[in-house]
C-alpha cells in the first residue's frame, strides 16, 4: 500500500523559512517523479516543484524559483521542500505526489503552512 507523508508545516513570519518532509513507503520511490503542490483557500492547486526519476532534474513554478528547493534524501524514500524567504502569499496546505510515467499516481494528506505579514 503507498503511503506519502507530509510533515514540517507550521507558523513561520514573512522571510522565514520552513523544510518541508514527504516520507514516502510501499511503492519503487527511485522510479517515481516526486513532486510539491500547493492549494491556498479557494484557489485551484498547483505545481509548486518537481524532481523527475532519473537524473534528478528539477522544475520550479515562477512564483517560488530562487526561494525554494526540492531534493530526495539519501534514504531513498524522502522527498524535501526547503522553503526560505516565505512570503504571505506562500500560505497553503503543501501537497507530496509521487507520479509514475504508466500512470500510477498517490498524493499525501497535505501539511499546512501559515506565513504571517
Amino acid at each position: 500500500q503507498p503511503q506519502l507523508v507530509e510533515s514540517g508545516g507550521g507558523f513561520v513570519p514573512t522571510g522565514g523559512s520552513l523544510r518541508l518532509s514527504c516520507a514516502t513507503s510501499g511503492f519503487g520511490f527511485s522510479m517515481f517523479a516526486m513532486s510539491w503542490h500547493r492549494q491556498a483557500p479557494g484557489k485551484e492547486r498547483e505545481l509548486v516543484a518537481l524532481i523527475k526519476s532519473a537524473g534528478g532534474k528539477t522544475t520550479y513554478a515562477d512564483s517560488v524559483k530562487g526561494r525554494f528547493t526540492i531534493s530526495r534524501g539519501l534514504d531513498k524514500s524522502t522527498v524535501y521542500l526547503q522553503m526560505n524567504d516565505l512570503k504571505p502569499e506562500d500560505t497553503a496546505v503543501y501537497y507530496c505526489n509521487a507520479h509514475h510515467i504508466m500512470g500510477h499516481d498517490y498524493w499525501g494528506q497535505g501539511t499546512q503552512v501559515t506565513v504571517s505579514s
